[in-house]
């Protein structure tokens, strides 16, 4: 695709050339700075003054002034000229020779004494641009010789040639370059590359020199230009290797040039400009009779055989902005990156941040989000630039205004798509894309409050699942934007967490309690009520808790409760005072009946006054219950249970309040037993439980309730005292035979006969009663006895035996000799011993009498001993 990389400038006139002469032509140029040098083909040199001017419109053109021009005397056409600035030294090839012109008097200059100024029978030379020659007066220069296949290597100075090498070839050359010790050479049927100084070389591909005139330019350090068939422009390194791809020219080019990053070939009608970077075709020019294109020091020279011109590039950054323009992203950003080398660093990179973010905004407005993405990363865009074409989504306090000169040509997001509201949609999706990634970036550095302002509006309006969790991390949102922005869409419980990101909890909570109320609309969370409860439970502010708490329990007292419960134990929350909470929960008797559960059944609180009021409000609860009408059977029997299961399990509540309130209720008798049983008064309890209630079973379990954390004898004496209270009774059947109570006591016999003392109990019983009612007890009574007594015959033999054993080992020990000595010490106390009195241990180890009478005291086996002899 063409730009406009070039302008075509005359730079000498016809008629300054050659004036009345019709017959002169232009063979050849050189240029030296300002200095251009014309050979012609009448033998004469022209010198001219080359000045840029820039018109009035800005573009530039050149001013030639004629200096001087000078007859060489050899009436042939001047073929080729060379200018060794350092020597101020025209190299001239006229008449197949070689010779040295001042550049100031264009005189010949004389061979110096001893050596020779001019070099014969030279068909082409060349000068090479890269010396390995390290004498800043001396030119290098390879000379191809019409007579013989080689290569001469010259040191020019000024006032004398030297042949400092020759490099035979296979074929004869007919055109050279030369870099290093590289030469590039077109043969007569091939180029070639030949290291002069190794003698290596490396054929690269064929080419007939009679039916196409070769090209071979040095472009740059190691690096050759080449004609090669199929109106290719191949490039060859020094190892030749193409690193390149080439370049497609006309088949009859007749010159070629290069200025980075543009390829200029000449042919007979046309100029053409490839680009380095892509190989594409971007511009011609029309340019007949034209047969001279050099480069000079990055200036482009062309000559027909009346005039010269100057191919003049238009400035890079024009010519990207061109690209640009019509929307060519990626050759504009090929040409930029091709460009570097010829630019400063740092301008370099300030022009390349600008081009990708200007690329970056025309892909975002053909909808490519993922290019567009990329060069706005690459290009550091301050991503307001790109929050700016949305409307009302930059906060009024930023104080951001668009990049000058624009990078975009888009007013705002609607100017964009114009009226597509599908686009519209895409466009704000890839914003809050773009956004999402870059807000924890340094992208966002000193505009995260634009950012996120900006995120938290695009979320609201697409109902984005993301709002949320903006909101509940850490964020830069402006509240005096972002609150009618949030109201608009009602996204009230979203306000609520910016309300208390910003420290404003009370208004939070204000928001949230006219949703859960139903005042405003919003289905964010319908769990709401619980997410209140749970802020509330986790709150520092104690004021804002005592505040709202009745609210919560006056919507919910079993949820609202939580608030005091479910309050986490954290050095950074400050604990409420029990006291306090039972006090603001007065009015709110079931909140305050699962405060006082959490308390004492949760956090195990030892206060009896916490216990007291719980068992009070569990007793309330059943006597309202009770009193109730009809009542509710299955409600109570749940109350009484959970009545029943406090008096039973806590050891802190006041008895006698609770007896206080149970005085007279014959309903709750089961709970007034308990409550004897807590006072010992187990009488009470039994005669309430077996004569009142005539519930035997759960006399049974209050005799084990009761004894459960005691003793032996404890629980003997009281299963002792319930058949005592069984057999007391005076309750018979009718028809004379056993009575309730008396059948209960029989089967807690049967049931628990080892607990009873079975001599006790034989006393005890009715003559009358039949030994077959009693066989289950007196079967597991005789079993148990013999069994005690079995097993303490077994523990007196094995102590008889243990006796025996430890009698044989001391007369064994005693037939021993035991030696002690000053020298020895006492295996217990580690002392020596003092007098011969001493005790053997078994194994023969001698001990102090006192060490072994203090061992024996300390002995846990003797208070093993002596405990169980206390229970015998």
């Amino acid at each position: 695709m063409s730009v406009k990389a070039f302008e075509l400038v005359p730079a000498v006139e016809r008629d300054l050339l050659m004036g009345d002469k019709a017959r002169i032509n232009i063979e050849c140029i050189e240029c030296c700075g300002k200095h251009l040098y014309l050979g012609t083909n009448d033998c004469f040199i022209h010198h001219f003054l080359l000045d840029e001017v820039t018109t009035s419109k800005g573009k530039l053109s050149y001013s030639a002034q004629k200096l001087l021009h000078k007859y060489l005397g050899l009436k042939k056409p001047v073929a080729e000229l060379r200018a060794a600035s350092a020597l101020e030294r025209l190299i001239v090839l006229c008449d197949a020779i070689v010779f040295l012109v001042d550049m100031v008097t264009l005189e010949t200059v004389p061979s110096a004494a001893g050596g020779g100024a001019k070099i014969r029978g030279v068909t082409a030379f060349c000068i090479n641009e890269n010396p390995v020659n390290g004498d800043p007066f001396c030119v290098e220069m390879g000379v191809l010789s019409s007579k013989r296949r080689t290569v001469q290597i010259y040191m020019v100075y000024e006032d004398r040639v030297q042949l400092v090498k020759e490099v035979n070839t296979p074929e004869q050359p007919c055109a050279v370059s030369l870099d290093g010790y590289f030469l590039c050479l077109a043969l007569a049927t091939q180029y070639m590359i030949l290291n002069y100084n190794t003698g290596a070389s490396q054929d690269l591909f064929p080419y007939s020199s009679e039916e196409r005139k070769p090209i071979v330019k040095r472009i740059g350090r190691e690096e050759f230009l080449l004609a090669a068939p199929g109106g290719l422009g191949m490039f060859a390194n020094a190892e030749g290797v193409s690193q390149r791809a080439p370049v497609n020219w006309s088949e009859s080019v007749i010159s070629a040039a290069v200025c980075f990053p543009y390829v200029v070939a000449l042919d007979e009608s046309f100029i053409t400009i490839h680009s380095m970077l892509d190989q594409q075709l971007k511009q011609t020019l029309s340019f007949r009779d034209g047969h001279i294109l050099q480069d000079f020091e990055g200036k482009v020279i062309l000559a027909s055989t009346k005039a010269v011109y100057v191919l003049v590039p238009l400035p890079l950054e024009r010519q990207i902005q061109d690209l640009l323009a019509s929307h060519r992203v990626e050759e504009a950003l090929i040409l930029t990156e091709g460009a570097q080398r010829n630019i400063p660093k740092d301008k370099f990179q300030i022009l390349h941040k600008r081009i990708l973010q200007q690329a970056g905004f025309i892909q975002f407005g053909q909808l490519q989000f993922l290019e567009a993405k990329e060069h706005f990363r690459k290009g550091q865009l301050d991503v307001r630039e790109l929050i700016s074409l949305y409307p009302l989504l930059l906060p009024a306090s930023s104080s951001f205004t668009r990049c000058h000169p624009p990078l975009h040509e888009f007013a705002d997001l609607n100017h964009l798509a114009q009226g597509d509201q599908e686009k519209v949609l895409h466009c704000k999706k890839f914003l809050i894309s773009y956004l999402g990634e870059v807000r924890s970036t340094e992208v966002a550095n000193g505009c995260r409050e634009d950012v996120d302002t900006a995120l938290l509006k695009l979320y609201a309006e697409q109902d984005h699942e993301s709002l949320l969790d903006l909101l509940a991390s850490d964020n830069s949102c402006v509240l005096a934007d972002s609150v009618p922005w949030l109201e608009k869409y009602h996204k009230f419980f979203a306000l609520g967490l910016l309300y208390h990101y910003n420290g404003q909890d009370s208004a939070a909570l204000q928001m949230w309690i006219r949703v859960v109320d139903g005042e405003l609309q919003d289905s964010t969370r319908s769990d709401l009520f619980e997410y209140i409860v749970d802020f509330l439970c986790s709150s520092s502010n104690l004021d804002l808790i005592w505040k709202y708490a009745d609210w919560a329990l006056r919507k919910d007292p079993t949820k609202g409760v939580h608030i005091f419960t479910k309050r986490p134990q954290s050095k950074h929350l400050s604990e409420l005072n029990p006291d306090d909470v039972i006090t603001h929960l007065g009015k709110h008797t079931m909140a305050l009946l699962l405060y006082l559960e959490h308390l004492v059944l949760e956090r195990k609180s030892q206060k009896e006054k916490f216990h007291t009021h719980l068992a009070v409000l569990y007793l309330e609860r059943v006597l309202s219950l009770l009193s109730e009408s009809p009542r509710d059977e299955e409600q109570i029997t749940r109350a009484r249970e959970r009545l029943q299961a406090l008096l039973r399990e806590s050891n802190l509540y006041s008895v006698q309040v609770l007896l206080g309130k149970l005085e007279n209720c014959e309903q709750l008798l089961l709970e007034r037993a308990t409550l004897h049983g807590k006072l010992e008064e187990h009488d009470k309890a039994l005669h309430i439980l077996v004569h009142k209630l005539r519930d035997f079973p759960s006399a049974e379990a209050f005799c084990i309730w009761a004894s459960c954390s005691r003793d032996c004898a404890y629980r003997q004496r009281l299963f002792h005292l319930l058949l005592e209270v069984y057999l007391k009774g005076n309750h018979t059947s009718a028809g004379g035979g056993v009575g309730d109570p008396e059948m209960a006591a029989v089967d807690l016999l049967n049931r628990h006969g080892e607990v009873f003392d079975a001599v006790r109990v034989l006393r005890m019983l009715p003559e009358g009663w039949s030994l077959q009612l009693l066989r289950p007890f007196l079967d597991r009574s005789v079993r148990a006895s013999m069994h005690a007594c079995r097993t303490s015959q077994i523990a007196l033999g094995l102590s008889h035996s243990e006796n025996l054993q430890l009698l044989h080992d001391r007369l064994k020990e005693r037939k021993k000799p035991i030696y002690v000595s000053e020298k020895k010490g006492c295996h217990l106390c580690h002392n020596t011993f003092s007098e011969p009195d001493v005790v053997c241990l078994p194994g023969g180890v001698p001990v102090h009498k006192h060490c072994v009478a203090q061992r024996v005291r300390d002995s846990p086996t003797k208070s093993q001993l002596t405990n169980s002899s206390n229970h015998t």
